[in-house]
């Protein structure tokens, strides 16, 4: 097994690129924060975890990116991470113990909500997702689109650049309701 890295926009974050499947059909992404938010839920999260430095874990298709503590260095933390993502997937254990509800669109949805649900769906976030991340609607308020950042996304130094000169300006470029969009952050 060959497992490809790929630095991030996110200093802080690289990307491991296994070449299989991460996550089964249907589901677009899973972010655990914390060590806690994997117990249970991802051995492989959980594995990631232990090794030291390792700050957050993001679950991708066919990737898995990994954020680091400032104080540790790529450089000691890659052979680490590598030979943890070697195992696990070499000996066939599982990514997820269950699979995350799928998204099912909400029929209370308003027709605003629709379209920019379906531009980030279409457009957005399977561009953010070859950079190691995810950004997720959160909600919609008077004009203003309020997103969650995930993966290498968060904490990013440019995520503030992409998400107004790029999000932003394509959402009120296709729907001249929006007027802003805002990171929540978790």
């Amino acid at each position: 097994m060959f497992i490809q890295t790929e630095a991030t926009p996110n200093p802080l974050t690289v990307k491991f690129i296994p070449g299989e499947t991460v996550l089964p059909a249907g589901t677009t992404s899973v972010d655990f924060s914390t060590a806690e938010a994997a117990v249970d839920v991802s051995p492989l999260a959980e594995r990631l975890f232990k090794v030291s430095g390792v700050a957050g874990v993001f679950l991708g298709s066919d990737f898995v990116a990994v954020t680091k503590t400032e104080e540790r260095e790529w450089l000691l933390l890659k052979p680490l991470i590598l030979g943890a993502l070697f195992e696990h997937f070499s000996t066939h254990q599982p990514i997820l113990l269950s699979a995350p509800a799928p998204f099912v669109p909400n029929e209370e949805d308003d027709e605003i909500v629709t379209q920019i649900k379906e531009i980030l769906d279409t457009q957005i976030r399977p561009s953010v997702a070859r950079d190691g991340g995810d950004i997720v609607f959160d909600s919609y308020d008077r004009g203003i689109v309020f997103l969650r950042m995930h993966g290498a996304c968060a904490g990013c130094p440019s995520s503030t650049v992409t998400l107004k000169n790029g999000i932003e300006s394509m959402l009120r470029h296709y729907i001249p309701d929006v007027l802003e969009v805002r990171a929540v952050q978790d």
